[in-house]
């Protein structure tokens, strides 16, 4: 059944290995609050009368890394399952609400494989998200892009029915490398990044970049630890020295005007006062009243 547009709700929390960076909350809790923060984006954004979820499993106590990957084995399998309804559903543009940032690998395979050659991807995201197994990190989020370029663990590569070529990637407001191989990696792949700074002044280097590589579409992951955190706290990271939102919202209008969005991901929300706001809930008896 084809379907133009779907909204997908894919509430992944194994992507991320996150519990160290907030010494203040219990790290099952923290780690689940992903989930929480795909409903709440859910909610918040505009109606949609095709609305589909990806069955994620709550099992954080069982954690474990397998092959240089935390959490490998649900990943997969919850990779197989998105993927099943993409292939049930058919859309021809996808609306991904996550969850961590892996949320974007099977959702742009899927629609990449349409169209690979006049396909790119603009993430934007503080951090390239191009890490390999093995690295110093173990979070398959942090791996999230080197996935949808065909670059990974052999096991989730071949559940993946596409790719996007390396040429045609670009991100958008990076300022956290991490690590020496990182940087090195990014100028090997040739992937090119233009930096907040450059953006906030204007997005006449986004609209040539596509123009330059004759793209028709466009897959947009937008985590939002891309934001200023002075102006806005949503996500799990808060590098400093972000984009504004209006500078957000001018590279999707200057996207837009070149090609077309057939992908869209909003990623890493954490909403750290509705986790601490759901546990006072679960300890108060109001099942009882």
């Amino acid at each position: 059944m084809e379907q133009d547009f779907l909204r997908l709700i894919y509430p992944q929390w194994q992507g991320g290995n996150i519990a160290s960076w907030f010494p203040d909350f219990e790290p099952q809790k923290i780690s689940v609050g992903y989930s929480l923060g795909a409903e709440l984006l859910n909610f918040l954004c505009p109606y949609s009368s095709n609305v589909k979820q990806v069955p994620v499993s709550f099992k954080a106590t069982e954690r474990g890394e397998k092959d240089g990957i935390l959490d490998k084995v649900p990943l997969c399998e919850q990779i197989a399952a998105a993927l099943d309804i993409l292939r049930t559903e058919g859309p021809n543009k996808v609306l991904t609400l996550g969850g961590d940032c892996s949320v974007s690998v099977p959702v742009f395979s899927y629609l990449a494989s349409k169209s690979p050659e006049n396909t790119a991807i603009i993430w934007m995201d503080a951090h390239p998200d191009i890490t390999l197994p093995g690295d110093a990190y173990n979070g398959f989020h942090a791996m999230a892009l080197s996935a949808c370029l065909g670059e990974g663990d052999p096991d989730i590569l071949s559940l993946l029915p596409g790719k996007v070529l390396k040429k045609n990637v670009l991100t958008l407001g990076v300022r956290n490398f991490e690590r020496n191989e990182i940087v090195k990696r990014f100028n090997d792949w040739g992937i090119e990044n233009i930096r907040p700074a450059e953006l906030e002044k204007d997005t006449v280097k986004i609209e040539d970049w596509l123009k330059a590589r004759n793209i028709e579409n466009v897959l947009v992951h937008l985590d939002l630890d891309v934001l200023e955190p002075s102006q806005i706290q949503a996500a799990v990271g808060k590098d400093s020295h972000g984009l504004t939102i209006k500078t957000v919202l001018n590279c999707i209008s200057a996207i837009s005007r070149k090609a077309n969005i057939i992908g869209f991901t909003i990623a890493e929300p954490m909403p750290r006062t509705a986790i601490l706001l759901k546990e006072m809930l679960n300890q108060l008896p109001l099942t009882h009243l």
